[in-house]
């Protein structure tokens, strides 16, 4: 995102993925906002962290996902999105843990092949913060999620193309869909914590 210069104009009525707005406060005129926007890939990053033997966190990331939202800035009320991430490419930068991770230890990535996010509400909280609601279905169990999500503007890129972006960040625990593995430590704890964050850094591309 940070490689295109960016006019912030108001808090968007959207996020990183899907967003039906409610409630929003008055600000100014979102109207250009409106309409069909696609995640681009190329320019976002969707991540995750979590601590390790009680020491220091673990980061990765997913580097294969497709994300969609529709817009109204006129009634964001309207506005809608989704988002749908492919397990195996989870990438945490050691080839042997991303294996595992893909494993029925942990994602068992071959029978669920999909992390799916959908919204159901977000309100505005302050400036250019929102708070969204949503539903994260891991491992077929789908369970309730709050995303913090800060609107950091939108441009028109060197190639004509109209942006906007949104960062965030979420806190789940790894065990409310089932990935309970884990190992004692001989000094006392485990070796993987339960909560685990997620992390958004998003640039959508406005559709022709």
């Amino acid at each position: 995102m940070g490689l295109f210069n960016r006019t912030k104009t108001a808090a968007a009525p959207a996020t990183t993925a899907v967003a039906t707005v409610v409630g929003t406060p008055a600000g100014p005129d979102l109207a250009h906002l409106t309409g069909d926007w696609a995640i681009d890939t190329t320019h976002s990053e969707i991540g995750f962290s979590v601590r390790h033997a009680m020491v220091t966190n673990v980061k990765g990331r997913f580097t294969d996902y497709d994300g969609k939202l529709h817009l109204d800035g006129s009634a964001p009320g309207n506005s809608s999105a989704e988002l749908v991430i492919k397990v195996a490419s989870i990438d945490t930068n050691q080839a042997q843990r991303d294996e595992h991770l893909r494993t029925g230890d942990f994602f068992a990535a071959e029978a669920y092949p999909e992390i799916r996010f959908r919204s159901i509400s977000t309100e505005r909280l302050r400036g250019d913060s929102f708070r969204m609601t949503g539903e994260l279905t891991i491992k077929d169990t789908t369970r309730p999620v709050v995303l913090d999500l800060d609107y950091t503007g939108s441009a028109t890129d060197a190639y004509g193309a109209e942006r906007v972006g949104f960062e965030g960040s979420a806190v789940v625990d790894r065990t409310d869909f089932g990935l309970t593995y884990n190992a004692a430590l001989e000094t006392g704890g485990v070796l993987i914590g339960e909560k685990v964050k997620l992390s958004f850094d998003i640039s959508a591309v406005k559709a022709a």
